[in-house]
């Protein structure tokens, strides 16, 4: 009895903390890697994407070995904020300590993202219901358009990346042309986020 009490207690947990499609753009300070906190409020009504990030992880080497996520970063610069997020705790896979290593990660990887952010208590993570790396959330005026994988192929490979169809790109795309922008929500792909 004890076990499934438990089992439904956990599963209302992260009822409560997962966004849905529709929900406002949350405000919360983050430090960044250029020292800075970063009030994420003067965000709010513009498109946003968040980009779950863990430097360790498979998946997403996938992406950033191959320029894939940089290169989007850039195409989309001047028309969307883009928040890569660190959510590791201290002594997981992908933690990162500080703002210095923040900018050595932001500068190894080639970045082009308008800030990587660093989440070490994992509640910014949670309340989206960020759960692999790389987990991307698509904001269309400051309400969710788009949770889920970043392609349809959840695979290592990045060779694959050629084949794959790109979700957030199409949903960027849709915003950015005007088009009604269809909001999808896709089972996201990768190594679980380290809170």
């Amino acid at each position: 009895m004890k076990t499934w009490l438990s089992i439904i207690l956990l599963l209302q947990l992260e009822i409560a903390y997962a966004i849905n499609l529709g929900d406002e753009f949350k405000s919360e300070t983050l430090l960044g890697h250029r020292g800075e906190e970063v009030d994420l409020s003067q965000y709010k009504g513009k498109t946003v994407v968040l980009e779950w990030f863990n430097e360790g992880c498979p998946f997403v080497r996938k992406h950033y070995d191959s320029m894939n996520m940089q290169s989007l970063q850039k195409k989309y610069a001047s028309e969307v904020v883009w928040l890569t997020i660190v959510s590791s705790r201290k002594g997981e896979q992908g933690y990162l300590k500080d703002s210095n290593e923040a900018m050595a990660t932001y500068v190894r990887e080639k970045m082009a993202s308008s800030h990587l952010l660093l989440d070490p208590t994992g509640k910014f993570g949670q309340y989206h219901g960020a759960k692999t790396t790389p987990h991307m959330f698509v904001f269309n005026k400051g309400k969710l358009a788009y949770t889920g994988a970043i392609d349809n192929f959840p695979t290592t490979n990045v060779a694959d990346i050629q084949k794959a169809t790109n979700y957030v790109e199409k949903i960027i795309e849709a915003i950015k042309t005007g088009k009604e922008v269809p909001a999808g929500q896709v089972k996201p792909y990768g190594c679980s986020v380290k809170y």
